[in-house]
């Protein structure tokens, strides 16, 4: 099947047949500009107003040999299989394109499902099998792309025009109309001719004052297959493109895209966004990701480093829902969801009455879940949302004084292999914005002061006047309360940026270590747990129930960028044997963890295999070993 686009430009079509399927068919012809006559001995009174209206013509009376003589396109619409035979045959011998309404697969084309804004035209095609779902998808497509489309694609066209004018080198255009073409739609949607003209210009003179070095000239970039990922990506790629540089993009699953039906705390690995991007860096099958930047751990892998942060979105957390106005307006025992620990423990302090849900899935799979009911209310970062154009009935943003955001949240990042310093400065140069940098740097540094991973219930939050940085922090305890801190400071440097963050990092510290909710005794340490099975462990529950960081290595997983962890626990022999890939690069590593083992099967395949255990539990009990564990860690 090859679709096109087939201009009318006088010509007139024909169809035979008068009932719904022929206005139908009408309905679509007349929009698209084409003259219509139609033959049926009886014609639905709706298509006689339809074709007068429109200046054709309507004969009642049968079909005749001969009808088909002077048209361009010919609709066989009837409910007699014979007479639509004879219609299609005839309009063959004349060289004219019919269409069969009843058998498509007789005809020359079928006409597909269309929704037009402005000069955008999109058709959908179900192979005439099932036109009741093209309509609907349709419909939904008609639904999602507004008149904002449409203001957009004016504008390229204006771009183009100009391009041209102002742009003699083929390659030069070709450069400028692709990063034009990527640039987010409201944008477009918002710029007026003059500032087209500005843009275009602005885009030429980077082309030819700052061209990239030939090596990239086309490069990869990794990301997540989420339709919110694609749009940071091709944001990315868009401010990129302007600079000359072409990126193809690489879409990947990650385990935490994949596994959608526990906790991202119960996944059983760490970074479960980010792993997989930064291994496609390794392999090269990627020059850069790009990363929500909350998403990051807050120490990265020696061989790899960020290139760039982004100009943040909207930091802050916000209140969705189809029937409540706000988060203070939800009947005591309502139902919220949400995936972060941070948010559920900040809310419940908040809001001690309601119910706190997990709720996985991507932005549009969660408002969907909302839509059906599933929950009173969600929580999500307004940034997710804003770039995605999309709202619940009621979307209020949480003052981040109450609801502390994540770290990073809002912004961008871009990492690539670390002694790539000609792309790293190239990227940089097109995507780094030095203000949300130095909140950032700010807020990550306090997350790595604290020892605390990005699914922690740790919230920092730092933005920019002039020279002084206004940070607030937050560490919630799990069913106990929120600690908080405030600071102000003068920041001229990244490095002055990291020493405060470090400064509230050590803030919180002390609050916890004093307060009647002291932090859990394990926390700050992790723990690697070998998995033989794939179902939620009672080990690595009680232990994060202390405070501890559990890292559940299952299958070949690889501990290359997760670091070298404090006590390597043995569960059983056939874990020692299910780490077998893990334990050979430990073996390289210059700092061993502490091991404990359970029973003296677990300790004497431990030993045989070079990590023979600090410990030995010889009780075969959850309990006894999750103290044993507990015992090694404060020995570190």
């Amino acid at each position: 099947m090859l679709p096109i686009a087939l201009l009318p430009d006088g010509r007139h079509a024909l169809i035979i047949g008068g009932g719904n399927v022929a206005l139908r068919k009408a309905e679509a012809l007349v929009a698209s500009g084409f003259r219509t006559r139609v033959i049926a001995p009886q014609i639905d009174a709706r298509l006689r107003a339809l074709v007068a209206e429109t200046g054709g013509s309507c004969e009642e009376r049968a079909y005749a040999p001969g009808d088909t003589t002077g048209a361009h396109l010919v609709i066989a619409a009837t409910d007699s299989v014979a007479v639509n035979a004879a219609v299609v045959g005839d309009a063959r011998a004349q060289r004219i394109l019919a269409c069969d309404a009843i058998a498509p697969e007789r005809g020359d084309f079928t006409m597909l499902a269309t929704v037009r804004v402005g000069d955008l035209t999109f058709t959908v095609d179900s192979g005439g099998s099932t036109p009741a779902f093209s309509k609907r998808v349709a419909r939904e497509i008609e639904a999602h792309f507004g008149p904002e489309y449409a203001a957009a694609a004016r504008t390229l066209a204006r771009v183009r025009a100009y391009v041209k004018a102002v742009a003699p080198d083929p390659s030069e255009r070709a450069a400028v109309l692709r990063a034009f073409a990527e640039r987010p739609i409201d944008e477009l949607a918002r710029m007026n001719p003059i500032l087209a003209e500005h843009e275009v210009e602005h885009a030429i003179e980077h082309l030819r004052s700052d061209a990239p070095p030939t090596r990239t000239s086309s490069i990869v970039c990794a990301t997540r297959a989420s339709a919110l990922a694609m749009t940071q990506t091709k944001w990315v790629a868009a401010r990129l493109a302007e600079r000359g540089v072409a990126t193809s993009i690489l879409s990947i699953s990650t385990v935490g895209d994949r596994v959608q039906d526990r906790p991202l705390a119960e996944i059983g690995s760490v970074n479960v966004f980010v792993k997989e991007l930064e291994h496609a860096l390794r392999d090269r099958r990627a020059d850069y990701a790009v990363h929500s930047c909350k998403d990051l751990p807050s120490e990265l892998p020696p061989d790899l480093q960020l290139a760039a942060i982004s100009l943040r979105e909207d930091a802050r957390d916000a209140f969705c829902s189809e029937r409540y106005a706000s988060f203070e307006t939800l009947p005591s025992g309502s139902i919220v969801g949400t995936s972060s620990p941070r948010r559920r423990w900040q809310l419940a302090a908040l809001r001690p009455d309601l119910e706190f849900r997990d709720i996985r899935g991507n932005v549009d799979t969660r408002l969907r879940k909302l839509r059906d009911g599933e929950y009173d209310a969600i929580v999500l970062a307004m940034a997710g949302l804003n770039r995605l154009r999309l709202r619940a009935t009621h979307t209020v943003p949480f003052d981040p004084h109450s609801v502390v955001p994540a770290v990073a949240q809002g912004a961008l990042a871009v990492e690539v292999r670390a002694g790539e310093e000609a792309l790293t400065a190239h990227i940089r140069d097109a995507i780094n914005d030095e203000a949300t940098e130095l909140c950032v740097r700010c807020e990550r540094s306090a997350l790595r002061e604290l020892r605390a991973g990005c699914d922690a219930p740790v919230g920092v939050h730092a933005r920019l006047d002039e020279s002084t940085i206004h940070v607030d922090g937050a560490y919630a305890v799990p069913n106990g309360p929120v600690y908080r801190h405030a600071l102000e400071r003068t920041v001229r440097s990244l490095d002055e940026a990291e020493a405060i963050g470090v400064e509230m990092g050590r803030h919180l510290l002390a609050m916890l270590a004093a307060g009647s909710g002291a932090p859990a005794p394990l926390h700050g340490r992790r723990v690697l747990l070998p998995r033989t099975q794939d179902r939620p462990s009672r080990i690595a529950a009680a232990l994060r129930e202390r405070g501890a960081t559990v890292i559940e290595l299952t299958g070949t997983s690889s501990i290359a960028d997760d670091g070298v962890p404090d006590v390597l626990a043995f569960p059983s022999s056939g874990s020692v044997a299910a780490s077998e890939q893990y334990l050979a690069e430990l073996r390289n590593r210059k700092e061993r963890p502490r091991v404990a083992a359970m029973g003296p099967q677990s300790a004497s395949a431990a030993s045989a295999a070079g990590f023979t255990p600090d410990a030995v539990c010889e009780e075969a009990s959850i309990d006894a070993f999750v103290t044993l564990i507990s015992e090694q860690l404060h020995q570190r």
